[in-house]
């Protein structure tokens, strides 16, 4: 059967505390974010740092440029946002995101997440992947969250298309289409008695998609709102 997830369980009034505490903070960086992007003075690069967060083993500055090869990990009070070209991303805590070789495999951007969460949006055209232990995931231009536990992967395709596959089973392949967090799903390696489940939305919000299409100028292609996906 498949695993229950084992996050950690917070009692109601620190959970309040959190998301008052988290959504304070949400909005300052917001905030200078689009103060930023506003006076033109954002260019590609790293937008905002909080914590302990590292690019090849050093200590990530503002500013500086995320290529090819790069290795980012982010601590346990760690979160980097940062642009490539036309795309945003948002890494959790407790990240290890490789951006492998793009080349060999004809896509323009290929990013493996080994641990933690990642959030991102991006442009239509050119094909990404994004791999994980259970999946591979083709991006043409979507918003996606994607998050990794010990014998699976959640992803929810939060608009556009992407087309899932599972690592120990290609042909159980799914092209999800959605307009805004309509389809989530956990992907799961082998010895599960199904590789692909519909999943709840978890975890990530609108306005996080908002901050990041901002960064590249765009908009999400829905109302915004005040959706929120509730904790695990």
């Amino acid at each position: 059967m498949p695993r229950r997830s084992t996050a950690t369980v917070f009692r109601p009034g620190r959970r309040s505390w959190l998301r008052g505490a988290t959504a304070a903070a949400m909005a300052a960086g917001m905030l200078q974010l689009r103060s930023a992007l506003a006076a033109g003075s954002l260019p590609p690069g790293v937008a905002q740092i909080k914590g302990d967060v590292r690019i090849n083993g050093k200590p990530a500055e503002r500013g500086q440029r995320v290529v090819q090869g790069d290795v980012i990990v982010t601590g346990s009070n760690g979160e980097l946002v940062f642009v490539t070209e036309r795309d945003a991303f948002l890494v959790r805590a407790n990240s290890r995101i490789e951006f492998g070789s793009a080349a060999a495999r004809g896509a323009a951007t290929v990013l493996r997440v080994l641990t933690g969460a990642l959030l991102s949006v991006f442009e239509s055209g050119a094909r990404r992947e994004i791999h994980t232990t259970t999946a591979t995931i083709g991006i043409r231009g979507t918003g996606i969250y994607i998050e990794i536990e010990a014998q699976r992967t959640y992803a929810c395709t939060c608009y556009g298309e992407a087309v899932l596959t599972p690592v120990d089973d290609p042909a159980a392949a799914e092209t999800v289409r959605t307009k805004r967090h309509d389809q989530p799903r956990y992907i799961y390696g082998k010895g599960m008695p199904q590789m692909m489940e519909a999943a709840p939305v978890v975890n990530h919000t609108d306005a996080e998609l908002q901050m990041l299409e901002a960064l590249v100028g765009r908009k999400v292609p829905f109302e915004p709102g005040t959706y929120q996906g509730r904790e695990k």
